[in-house]
């Protein structure tokens, strides 16, 4: 069915000045790409999956950022030995990188290897992103996939001694970016990515994951505190036999985030752990959708999603567990839980499973509130200020989400983080 006028010249518009790279392997891609496009068309508020955030931004002309952090605190993950691979607006920065030389890793960049006839991203790039295009459509993803101007392509063959750092830094208010990352992790591999920063005044971004069987991916990131940006990202994932996949994403202001996930456990032991803590004031809107496909047996997913909300601002968690027929003693978590530090905040909740094998573990539970009196008075009693007692609180009511973290230093620099937006913005 042909798209509307007015949703063809909404698309028309958004992507006029994109760049479109044809010929090679990333040309057949971004060709296939742009046709799922060219049938969805732009999202808008009235498609069920972006009822409660408005994708104007994303969607319509870039508004520039007025106001940008000046970071005046140290690095995320500065104490951690890792591979520094820095983009700016956008665009890599070979000069602020570390040599990607990493033992039993393959690191390259899309925009040099993508007009070459054969390359392993091939059965990679935008196929697991058109796998996540049903039963909901993503046309952003699809839209990056067609567009994407860089990103990495990695690929990993054994155990990586050290995590991938992507550095993502904004320097200017006009920056719209589209980055694509493709990690292959093949059978028995492991890796841990790290990413931190604020990338563009809007950013766009898929990662698409192949996770190897009996291969283990870490993924933790933290994005930038530039109250202005806006940003979509996406995460693919298909999970392969007793592999592991875990994700992690710290979110401290930003006025539009929207970060999805479509993980696929394909193989049977497999597991599948999503996590996110979010704390945000005034215009902040932060959404979570998650979508999870249980299509082997004995499989685990988690989903834990908290948010910290005031001075008006908005959560937003869409989260789906889909067993499918055969997928037997599947065990599916999902929780979301948002803390209203005022009357003026709202949290918007639609949590979902659809089950279609009888021997499963499937749960899910969303609820939202205020801080607990009797708790805050306990701690008052006992001498400690209102405003550092507050934030013990919330710290606890985050750690639920944090100790989805396997590693313990990258856990407490998160924490670290966590306490410097507490202090900030105390009052």
């Amino acid at each position: 069915m042909a798209l509307p006028q007015a949703k063809q010249d909404q698309l028309s518009a958004r992507i006029a000045g994109l760049s479109f790279a044809p010929g090679g392997w990333l040309g057949a891609a971004r060709a296939e790409a742009l046709s799922r496009l060219a049938g969805m068309g732009l999202p808008g508020r009235r498609d069920e999956y972006w009822r409660y955030t408005d994708p104007a931004p994303l969607t319509g002309a870039l508004r520039p950022a007025a106001l940008f952090d000046a970071g005046d605190e140290p690095p995320l993950f500065d104490g951690i030995d890792r591979v520094k691979l820095v983009f700016v607006d956008g665009v890599f920065d070979a000069g602020a990188s570390d040599d990607p030389a990493l033992a039993g890793v393959e690191i390259e960049r899309l925009s040099q290897v993508g007009t070459t006839d054969i390359h392993w991203a091939r059965d990679l790039y935008g196929v697991l992103e058109a796998r996540g295009q049903s039963p909901v459509a993503r046309p952003l993803a699809a839209m990056n996939s067609a567009f994407a101007t860089d990103g990495l392509l990695i690929r990993v063959t054994g155990k990586a001694e050290r995590p991938v750092s992507l550095i993502y830094r904004h320097e200017s208010e006009h920056s719209d970016a589209i980055l694509h990352h493709c990690i292959k992790l093949e059978d028995g591999a492991e890796l841990t990515v790290l990413e931190n920063g604020p990338a563009a005044a809007r950013f766009c971004k898929v990662m698409e994951v192949e996770v190897g069987d009996g291969a283990r991916f870490h993924h933790v990131r933290a994005q930038g505190r530039d109250h202005e940006r806006v940003a979509v990202t996406h995460i693919f994932a298909r999970i392969g036999r007793e592999a592991l996949f875990k994700s992690f994403t710290l979110t401290a202001n930003g006025r539009l985030t929207r970060n999805e996930a479509v993980l696929e456990l394909v193989g049977d032991d497999s597991l599948a752990h999503v996590a996110g803590a979010a704390m945000g004031d005034g215009d902040f809107l932060h959404d979570d959708t998650v979508f999870v496909t249980h299509a082997a047996e004995r499989c685990e997913s988690r989903q834990v999603f908290k948010k910290v909300l005031r001075h008006g601002a908005t959560g937003v968690f869409q989260g789906k567990i889909l067993v499918k027929q055969g997928a037997q003693k599947t065990d599916g978590y999902q929780i979301s839980q948002s803390l209203l530090l005022d009357d003026d905040s709202q949290f918007l909740a639609k949590p979902e499973l659809e089950i279609y094998a009888d021997d499963v573990k499937c749960s899910h539970g969303s609820t939202s509130g205020a801080i607990d009196d009797t708790a805050l008075f306990y701690l008052r009693s006992r001498g400690v200020p209102y405003r550092q007692a507050q934030s013990l609180l919330v710290l606890a009511f985050l750690a639920e989400a944090i100790a989805e973290i396997e590693d313990e230093r990258l856990a407490e620099d998160i924490r670290s983080r966590l306490e410097g937006w507490l202090s900030r913005h105390e009052g």
